[in-house]
Parts: C-alpha cells; structure tokens; sequence
C-alpha cells in the first residue's frame, strides 16, 4: 500500500491554501446539440434489460455483460447509465461509505469537499468533450445522496480521478497490478497473448457486480473492457483491431491537481488506435497527474510495449530479441533510469518480487491462455516458497478486482468472476458479440472455452484464508481499542494463515500494547522469519524490536 501524508493533512492543506479561489463550474460544451434516442427501459427480469440495441445481462458466473450503442456520446452515455441504474448507485454507496468511514466528522466532510472542488478544479480542461457528455449521460442516473458532496455530474468527473489518487493517497487503495505479455516462439500458436490481474481494491463489495462492457461509439473502434458501474474508462480491455490496454500503477508523488485521468488515457488509446505507434502517439499528448504503465499489446503488430507516463516523464519499453514482455509496478524504459522515486520503489515495494516470480513461471512455458490463467492465480512466492495467503507478493494477492487473458489476433479475451481469480474464467468473441447481439437473449460468453474454477477455491486452505481475513479484521479493531483477546484466539488466528507475516506481526502488536513483551518480541521475531511484504514493513518490525529489547533490559 502506497504511504503518503495523512489524507486529513493533505484535506486541510488544500482547503487553506485555496481560501478565495472560486469553484469550477464543470460544463459540457453544447450539450443539448447532443440529441437522445430515448428509448423505453425494458427489464425483463431481475437479470436482464434492453434499451433499443443495447443490454445488460447478468450470466450465471455473476458478471454482468453490457452491451452498449449510441448515436452520439451523451446518448451513449444515457443508454449505459439507464440500463446499470441500480449498480451505478450500489457503487456510489460503496465509495460514500469508504468516505464516511475514513472521514466520519461532518466538519472534515466539508473540508473534503471544498478540497475536491479546489483539487478538481481544472479536470474538466484535461476530458475530451465526447468524454464529458458521456459521463454527463451517465451521471443522470447516480443516486441523489451523491450531491452531498457535489452535483452528480461533477461526482462523476471526481470518480473518474479516484482512481489516480488512489495510487498516491493514503489507504484509499490498495495497487499491486501484474502482467505479462507472450508471443512468437512462447505461444503454442506465435499469436500474442495477454494475462493480467488488476489489484485495485476498496473492499469486498465493490468487486461483486463488475460489469464486462461491449461499446460502440458514435466514433473510433468498437471495443470491451472490464470495470464497474459509472466508470467510461478503461483498466482493462481490447478494441475490434486487437489492441489491449492495461494499467498498471508506477510510483507517484502527491499530486497537487487533477488532470487527465489514466483510464481516460487508456480509454481514448483502445477507441481510436490500432497499432502500438499509434497508441505512443495518443498517450504522448496526454498531461496526467499520477505514474502509470501501460501494457499495449496489437494483434497487427504481433507484439507489446510498455508506455510509462507520468506528470514529467515519458518512456516507452521495448523488448529486444525476445518475444516476452513483463510488469509490474516499477517502471523499466531509459527514460526513468536514473529517477529515485523509481529507484527506491523498486528497492522497497514488492513490485521487483513479483517481476522475478513472473520471470521464474514463464521461463520456458509454451504461453496458451489456460496457461496464463494458471500464472495469474498462483499464490507461491520465488521458488514457490509459502509466503502466506494474501501476500503483496504473490501474483494473486486474493483480493484482485479482476483478472484477464487476451489473445489478440483471435479477438477473444477470458475475464475472471469471483471470488478474486478463482471463479470461472469465461470467453468472448469481440467479432461474434458485436456482429450477433440482435439475436442474443442469452449470454454472450463462450462457454466451449470457458476456463474452470480454480480447485484451491474448494479447498480447506481457502476457507481458512476467508476466516484469517474475518478474524483480522476483528483483532485489528482489538487493538486499535486495546481490548482483550483470548488465548485460544490468538492461537487459532496464527492457524489460520501461518505462513504470513503479518499473522504473528498483529499478534505481536497485541502483547505490545498489552505489555507482555517477551510474548510480543517472540512473535515480531517470527513475523522476521517469514516473507515481510516491502523494506517498511521490515524496518517496522526491527524498531518494535529494539523497543522491546530495551524495556526488557532495563527490568
């Protein structure tokens, strides 16, 4: 997890320091020229809606599946944002609560939302016009509770930088994104093969109703792309040329304003590019506001590169004479060679960790997309070590928002349903959903390549995990309260997920506070012996060390 200044500090500093500066009115330009279709919503049960052309549909793996059209941007827009009503306000909930939780005073709301008004202040400069109305189409269905904070169309605009600022403030996400990219002598068939899980976490509900979206703008290529409701970006998708985007999170400085959101960046590359030169020339023009990579694989080039932005940098990566491309979250073009931030991340995140395990499981593998899946959902660490479940430095950290599998030059992509990666991979077709959609009433996955659940899922090991991350949470708020925790409890809790570090490093924390220090120090002690996540949480550990080895001395 990124550390940064605490988010009330940063909150209370923008208010100050914005004393006297005017709210921005966010306007979509000419927005009644846009004119909408208008069509009737109908629901034919709890599961499945029409809008003229377009859909939505629940399958029976629990992912929803959009299908979108429009005439201009804003109808667009008005289509998705009708048809995903009820989960365009399920998510708004979702972030209002994580709001509410993390800033619960009614006085540091406010200060929030002046900051957000001040912080968001030039967005709109950096949002194509198509985007904005677009959203704005959206945004008229979100929940009246959202204007609390600010209209629900400005709601919208700060949504769609919530993302970026995650990277870079304080507990609002958790970002640890890998991916990898074979082709040529590496896959059975030289065709280009994409795996990818997105580790963007808020909490347990706000991965349940992902939605697999099939547009088609008024403008540029048809694509999909796997998010959630009320997000136009994209995180994670393929265009009906066979270019894919993936994002993944560099190492940001705070930033002082908002500017062009990532997926927003992603977004436009996936509607209007299909070749890798292309995608470079549109991501080079964008000014934005945190670091980020962006894997781009084409079908037409066979191959992939990494465009590594940020606010004063841009590089691209390029493998040469090979036919594997690897990321995480550091970033590898010349370009940051010689950056710190760079530097020091890779020295002290688990993003190096988790390249070299990349490394290890494609050497010598023949890539298929059964195979991806298989990398994608592995939770050993280097030498497949057990580092514990939930691990920041395994590949399937058990928490991801949703993994992915593209095959370019067959434009079919595989997407993950839950739990994390271990549900059903299903397939689509970007060819056959978009040339077959007037006579589909059912799914528009494939289900001959469909990818079966993971066998850990039923496993013992698994609903240990899911009462580990129950029962963590519950000694968290214990000895954040100082409460008493049983013996018998603590034993249990360490049971649960004992190769983890952070099992014997709370319980730890517990005898601390508690002042049993000989109980603490033996379980920091074991906490050192186990796989600790980055360098911090190392250092963290030593310190509580040293402390308890000088109160026991002087007794």
């Amino acid at each position: 997890m990124h550390r940064s200044i605490p988010f009330y500090c940063l909150v209370l500093l923008v208010f100050v320091s914005s004393c006297g500066i005017n709210k921005s009115s966010f306007v979509v330009k000419d927005i009644d020229t846009y004119v909408l279709e208008n069509k009737e919503k109908i629901s034919v049960n709890d599961s499945l809606f029409f809008k003229g052309k377009s859909s939505f549909r629940k399958n029976r793996f629990g992912q929803w599946e959009l299908i979108a059209f429009g005439n201009n941007p804003r109808d667009l827009g008005n289509n998705i944002g009708h048809l995903t009503e009820t989960q365009l306000i399920q998510q708004e909930e979702i972030f209002l609560s994580k709001i509410d939780k993390m800033v619960p005073s009614k006085l540091k709301q406010y200060l929030l939302r002046k900051f957000l008004a001040f912080y968001n202040r030039d967005l709109h400069k950096y949002i194509q016009e198509e985007y904005k109305a677009e959203m704005y189409g959206v945004s008229r269905y979100a929940s009246n509770d959202s204007e609390k904070f600010a209209s629900k169309y400005a709601m919208s605009l700060y949504l769609h930088s919530a993302h970026d600022l995650g990277h870079a403030l304080q507990d609002l996400a958790l970002v640890g994104c890998s991916s990898f990219a074979s082709w040529g002598e590496n896959t059975a068939d030289g065709g280009l093969i994409i795996g990818r899980n997105f580790d963007f976490y808020l909490n347990d509900d706000f991965a349940k109703e992902k939605i697999i979206a099939f547009v088609q703008p008024e403008k540029g290529y048809k694509y999909m792309s796997v998010s959630w409701a009320g997000m136009i970006g994209v995180m994670s998708g393929m265009n009906d040329q066979g270019l894919t985007v993936t994002i993944n999170a560099g190492k940001s400085n705070i930033p002082l304003l908002a500017k062009t959101p990532i997926s927003l960046v992603s977004r436009e590359i996936l509607q209007y590019a299909a070749t890798l030169e292309e995608a470079i020339a549109i991501a080079k023009q964008k000014e934005v506001f945190v670091s980020e990579s962006l894997m781009i694989g084409s079908a037409i080039d066979n191959s992939a590169v990494l465009i590594e932005i940020s606010p004063k940098n841009f590089g691209v990566y390029r493998v040469d004479n090979n036919s594997q491309l690897i990321c995480s979250n550091h970033f590898q073009s010349k370009a940051y060679k010689n950056d710190d931030r760079n530097t020091a991340h890779i020295s002290n995140s688990h993003s190096k960790y988790r390249y070299d395990r990349m490394v290890e499981l494609l050497e010598g593998e023949i890539m298929t997309p059964e195979k991806a899946v298989g990398i994608l959902r592995n939770k050993e660490g280097l030498l497949d070590k057990k580092i514990g479940y939930g691990n920041e430095k395994s590949l399937n950290q058990l928490l991801a928002h949703h993994a992915i599998v593209f095959q370019p030059h067959k434009k079919t992509v595989w997407v993950s349903s839950n739990p994390y990666q271990l549900g059903a991979f299903t397939a689509y077709n970007l060819d056959s959903v978009f040339s077959n959609y007037k006579t589909q009433k059912a799914s528009v996955s494939m289900e001959a390549l469909r990818i079966k659940k993971d066998p850990f899922l039923f496993s013992d090991a698994y609903k240990m995990y899911e009462q580990y991350r129950k029962e963590k949470r519950n000694l968290a708020a214990i000895i954040l309260e100082n409460k008493y925790y049983p013996i018998e409890k603590i034993n249990n809790f360490i049971l649960l997920n004992p190769s983890y570090w952070e099992s014997y490093y709370l319980v730890g924390c517990y005898y601390y506070n508690k002042k049993q220090y000989q109980a603490a120090l033996d379980m920091f002690t074991a906490a050192l012996d186990r796989e600790i996540t980055t360098v911090p949480n190392r250092k963290e550990i030593e310190k509580y060390i040293k402390k308890i080895k000088r109160r026991l001395h002087d007794s």
